[in-house]
């Protein structure tokens, strides 16, 4: 019998926001899983206003880690949720939440959210 728990089809959609597929040029730099600093381009792609999935870093990251992007002379931090591998044993995605202190550099780039969403994206919880 198959595992349905491997092929995500047992649970539902958990991201509270719609994710825009594109295909980003961007830079991205922190310190690296051996504490090393880095800097490279990378692309995102499925963006949202908290978040991305980056493809084609070629160094090892974990989850928890702060990385920095650069994308349309905009800065911004976000912390690393998940890491894998995207095919090429050197090409790693990840996916990153942004700090919500910082503004999302990629904003002007996705559509407008529904009246009411934003205040509701931003009330705390309980």
């Amino acid at each position: 019998m198959e595992n349905l728990r491997n092929t995500g089809l047992d649970t539902p959609e958990r991201r509270r926001e719609p994710r825009t597929k594109t295909d980003l040029a961007l830079t991205v730099w922190g310190l690296n899983a051996d504490g090393e600093r880095f800097l490279q381009k990378v692309h995102a792609r499925d963006i949202s206003l908290r978040g991305a999935l980056l493809f084609g870093l070629d160094t090892e990251l974990r989850s928890g880690d702060v990385i920095g992007i650069l994308y349309g002379g905009r800065k911004a931090r976000y912390r690393v949720i998940w890491v894998g591998h995207s095919g090429s044993p050197r090409m790693v995605q990840a996916a990153i939440h942004r700090f919500v202190s910082d503004e999302c550099p990629w904003k002007d780039l996705l559509a407008e959210e529904p009246a009411g969403a934003a205040a509701l994206a931003s009330a705390p919880t309980r």
